[in-house]
């Protein structure tokens, strides 16, 4: 027997956002409710980093004229806080959802056997409309040998209760940053593999160096190697490197194993040959500015979607496709100034173009760069190396792009943002009252260096 909905939602994360009261909807998840972010993402992980966070400070501690020291490490207590946070989250959300007389909810994957048409578990559902918010998961890379040890993703990295004393770590983006930090600070020792010639490389060029820097001195980071093969003897993982313009070849010994080579989007889950929905070569859901995928009165948003990976992309999306799918709508989405930011340390934080697309477009800027160091607050943290890079229309003022690497770069870059969305200048935050002392400073000391 098909089961008939005004509406079909598959995925409980930014998905539950745009679900009305007055429909009857059904809901596909196989996991916790409150997908990606906040079971094995954003939230978990901010909640872990924070006590690196607070370890890190301690260790400085004697810069401020105070002696203190760590006498030890709970590493269970601070993950298994995390997880009870997570847990307790998801759980309270699936007894809304339960509760709810306009939602079924279907646990389990979700599969197309034809337009509109799922089947999950023993269930046959179809919907008049469907929004696919399916997500994506970490990708594993095809290393020798890597099929027969266990290893970490980023899911299992956030929730084990036990601290490795040595991490080796495969990849070198922003999850394989903010979790060396985590582990790192902690007092793990820190392997870090990484094919590209810098970490982070999708930040600008200055960012990327600078972080990347800041990253060698503390931890051992191996830049342009590819990984040749994995073995796991006793307790110990054995990972043999090997430097791409024929450097030679290294054998990392570590008791703990991360993967962090970036996400695969979970389209590939659902059959989606049984429909009219396209993917493009790398498995993203296919979709125009309205987030209408190439099958009809089908919406696709979040991960799967593959705009921008980010939770705050996905709620936006969410409430475009709220506006389009559900009250016959037909919105663009306005993605202008979509920021992003790292919670490593230090912390990176950007919105708008790198130098390097500037250039690659052939657009002409004018640049205006402060150190932290320079103003009053930067001073009191003692914070050497951070520093604002604003990018400006040399002849509009108008803001181009911002990339901040330092203390609350994730938080000051939220007046750069305001001023991109609002099409104000440079000339703008110049012209702002800024606190004195107050770090924002240096965010208008940067915008005075635009010429």
């Amino acid at each position: 027997m098909v089961k008939e909905f005004d509406l079909i939602v598959i995925g409980a994360g930014s998905g539950l956002n745009l679900i009305p009261e007055n429909i009857k909807t059904a809901l596909v998840e196989k996991g916790p409710m409150g997908g990606t972010c906040l079971n094995r993402g954003c939230i978990p992980s901010k909640i872990i980093i924070h006590s690196a966070d607070v370890a890190e400070l301690l260790k400085r501690a004697d810069d401020f004229g105070i002696k203190a020291s760590i006498k030890g490490i709970d590493f269970a207590k601070i993950t298994k806080r995390s997880s009870k946070i997570v847990d307790t989250d998801a759980g309270e959300i699936e007894k809304s959802i339960r509760s709810s007389k306009h939602i079924t909810l279907f646990k389990g994957i979700g599969k197309f056997i034809a337009e509109r048409t799922l089947k999950v578990g023993k269930n046959i559902i179809k919907g008049k409309k469907i929004i696919i918010a399916a997500g994506a998961r970490p990708t594993i890379p095809p290393i020798k040998g890597l099929d027969k040890v266990k290893y970490m993703t980023s899911t299992e990295a956030l929730r084990i209760t036990k601290q490795p004393k040595i991490l080796t770590i495969i990849g070198g983006g922003y999850i394989a940053a903010e979790l060396a930090h985590f582990y790192g600070a902690l007092g793990t020792k820190i392997n870090i593999v990484q094919r590209n010639v810098r970490l982070v490389p999708r930040e600008d060029g200055e960012i990327s160096e600078k972080f990347t820097d800041i990253f060698k001195k503390k931890y051992n980071v191996y830049l342009e190697h590819a990984v040749n093969k994995v073995e796991k003897k006793g307790k110990n993982y054995y990972v043999e490197i090997e430097r791409k313009n024929g450097g030679g070849r290294k054998v990392l010994v570590s008791d703990s194993l991360l993967i962090a080579t970036g996400v695969t989007p979970n389209s590939d889950t659902l059959d989606l040959s049984k429909t009219n929905v396209k993917v493009n070569k790398y498995g993203y859901i296919i979709s125009n500015d309205y987030l209408e995928t190439t099958a009809k009165n089908v919406w696709v948003l979040g991960d799967i979607a593959g705009k921008y990976l980010f939770k705050h992309s996905a709620n936006l999306e969410a409430q475009y496709a709220s506006l389009n799918a559900l009250q016959n709508k037909r919105l663009k989405v306005d993605y202008k100034a979509m920021p992003h930011a790292i919670f490593s340390s230090p912390q990176i934080a950007g919105v708008g173009y790198t130098e390097n697309e500037l250039k690659e477009k052939g657009i002409k800027y004018a640049i205006g760069k402060y150190n932290y160091i320079d103003t009053g607050m930067g001073i009191a943290l003692q914070d050497n190396q951070g520093f604002v890079k604003i990018m400006a229309d040399p002849k509009t003022r108008k803001i181009l792009g911002c990339h901040i690497l330092g203390n609350e770069a994730s938080t000051l870059i939220h007046e750069v943002i305001l001023a991109m969305r609002n099409d104000l200048t440079v000339d703008d935050i110049m012209n702002t009252v800024h606190i004195h002392p107050a770090l924002s400073e240096v965010i208008q000391r940067a915008a005075f260096r635009i010429k």
